[in-house]
């Protein structure tokens, strides 16, 4: 059941990337890569900040932040510039590679002397949960409590920003930007905004994942983008063509999916070295499946 719980987790907090491809790709027809290196980012801001001491919330917010600056240096270099949309976020991964490594200091930072917000969701739910569940159990199950709280509370503010007359402008001028152009629309700061939210969201996810893993790595981006297309699209071949609401729901239950299957597959056996082309399989499943 621990396994159960803790693959729950993951999957709920990588749903956070899910949602930032979801914003980025459907929303605003951007094929953005710079979420792998705005994952890693949101998880080194994290570490840094949690072994000076800055309480965990503050040190996860700044880490939003953080990734919401990166998402809109992006924007500006496709808006303001011209650069290509694939070639803008290759540009800014590259650059937060060396960022990245700079802002954490070396390689790998462990966060197991230091009190995450894993620990304080632990100490407050553990110990009613541990009348039903167990000690062990407790633990892990407080965990998803605060990835399923989380998660829930950025879909649905997603939700009701992408409902407002911004959002609706946002979303109109991503899907038509002729039109939103004609109507004049800035699309270009529309834009700039769209990455932004969407790297905030993936570098929430890196933040948490930090935490629950217990350190954090300037390698721990690499396939972020690939998991995010995976988990959208598998949730869209789970349920079909919805709206706004159920795109959302989707992709977390597509991530949350993606993470049950590559557990099974590494339960049953399969060798760590081969779980980037499983996860690279199984974004072309998701996109051939429907068709065949």
């Amino acid at each position: 059941m621990i396994t159960l719980l803790s693959t729950w987790t993951f999957g709920l907090a990588l749903g956070l990337v899910a949602l930032g491809v979801f914003v980025s790709y459907r929303l605003f027809s951007f094929p953005d890569v710079t979420t792998d290196g705005s994952f890693t980012l949101g998880a080194v801001v994290a570490a840094v900040l949690l072994t000076t001491g800055v309480d965990p919330a503050v040190a996860t917010l700044v880490a939003l932040v953080a990734g919401g600056c990166a998402g809109a240096i992006t924007g500006l270099l496709h808006a303001g510039l011209g650069v290509e949309p694939l070639l803008s976020g290759i540009l800014m991964t590259t650059a937060l590679a060396s960022v990245n490594l700079v802002t954490l200091g070396r390689s790998n930072v462990p966060l197991t002397d230091r009190t995450t917000l894993f620990d304080r969701a632990e100490a407050t739910l553990g110990p009613p949960l541990a009348r039903f569940l167990g000690e062990a159990a407790a633990a892990e199950a407080a965990h998803t409590v605060l990835a399923l709280v989380v998660a829930a509370s950025v879909a649905t503010a997603l939700y009701m920003f992408f409902r407002t007359r911004l959002g609706t402008a946002m979303r109109a001028g991503g899907d038509t930007r002729t039109m939103a152009r004609a109507l004049g629309r800035n699309t270009g700061a529309m834009t700039v905004g769209g990455l932004a939210v969407a790297n905030s969201l993936t570098a929430l996810s890196g933040a948490l994942v930090a935490q629950e893993q217990g350190f954090a790595d300037v390698q721990m981006g690499v396939g972020m983008v690939v998991w995010g297309m995976a988990s959208v699209f598998l949730g869209a071949a789970l349920v079909g063509d919805v709206r706004l609401g159920g795109g959302l729901v989707a992709a977390l239950a597509g991530s949350v999916t993606f993470r049950l299957l590559v557990a099974a597959a590494l339960r049953a056996g399969l060798d760590p070295d081969w779980l980037q082309a499983v996860t690279a399989l199984g974004v072309l499943a998701a996109l051939g499946g429907p068709r065949l």
